[in-house]
């Protein structure tokens, strides 16, 4: 390896970390079938996937903090939704139709 070959093994590691995440969503989707708390996990789960891929593969921590924030804010905003929707979907789909 070269002195200025780039070191692969943070990347590696973080996307065996989100290979690992999506199978563990699929055996909970598959367990806890029906389960009121399972957007919670999944929820969880889509927070944490998000906040690797801006880390590792979008280097947030090196854009400006104006653009950092806007980042976790679009982040955290389709868990929010979900949890949204699986717990008030009813009241959502109220106000979203005509």
């Amino acid at each position: 390896m070269s002195p200025t070959a780039p070191n692969l093994k943070p990347l590696v590691r973080t996307w065996l970390a989100l290979f690992a995440l999506t199978l563990l969503s699929l055996a909970l989707g598959h367990w806890l079938q029906g389960a009121n708390w399972l957007s919670l996990l999944v929820a969880a789960i889509i927070w944490l996937k998000g906040d690797l891929i801006a880390r590792h593969f979008l280097e947030s921590a090196r854009a400006t903090p104006f653009i950092a924030r806007l980042l976790r804010y679009f982040i955290a905003f389709t868990p929010l939704a979900l949890i949204f929707t699986a717990f008030f979907g009813r009241e959502f789909a109220r106000w979203a139709t005509l």
